[in-house]
Formats: structure tokens, sequence, C-alpha cells
């Protein structure tokens, strides 16, 4: 049998609907309910965006998951721009997640 792998972006996407805005608390306890859920990868956000997902990507470093892995979402490639001056790419370093 197969398994399903499960990427959750309510983080992200799901914070893109109107009138909907994630305190930073209320991002850290979806962390861990989505964990206990077993969802295995929990995109928390584009690090560098906003203020608030910044602050969400130094405090979530401290969060202990039992399953699941935090990620970052963000560009990678800029036309005409190398890696070492890539801001989106920097950011998405120094967010320090495991995927």
């Amino acid at each position: 049998m197969q398994k399903i792998v499960v990427y959750d972006t309510t983080l992200r996407d799901g914070a893109q609907q109107e009138g909907i805005s994630f305190s930073l608390a209320d991002k850290l306890k979806l962390v861990r309910r989505l964990d206990r859920f077993g969802v295995d990868f929990i995109e928390g956000g584009w690090p560098g965006s906003n203020p608030k997902d910044a602050e969400f990507f130094a405090a979530a470093r401290g969060i202990d998951l039992d399953h699941a892995v935090l990620t970052a979402f963000g560009s990678t490639c800029r036309a005409n721009v190398a890696a070492e001056y890539d801001t989106n790419l920097r950011m998405l370093l120094e967010a320090e997640t495991p995927a």
C-alpha cells in the first residue's frame, strides 16, 4: 500500500482569503495541531514577504514537531539576478526550515 504524503498550505494559501489574518499565536497553534494530525509537511508562508511571516519563522525554530516538517515558500530564481544577490533566496535560507 502506498502512503499519501500531505503538504499543507493553510498558513499561506489559507491566509489569502478575504477577512483572514492569522496572528503569530494562531500560526504557531495551527502548526502544532497540524503536526498532531499527522500532516507530513507544513508550509509556513513566504519568509520576508511581511514582518508577521518573518516573525513566524523566527518563532517556529523553537517548536519541536513530532511528525511534520516545516517548509518555506518562495521563488528561487529571478532573471538577471545572481543567487548571492537574490533577496528572495536569502530570505528562504534565513528561514532555516528543514525542508
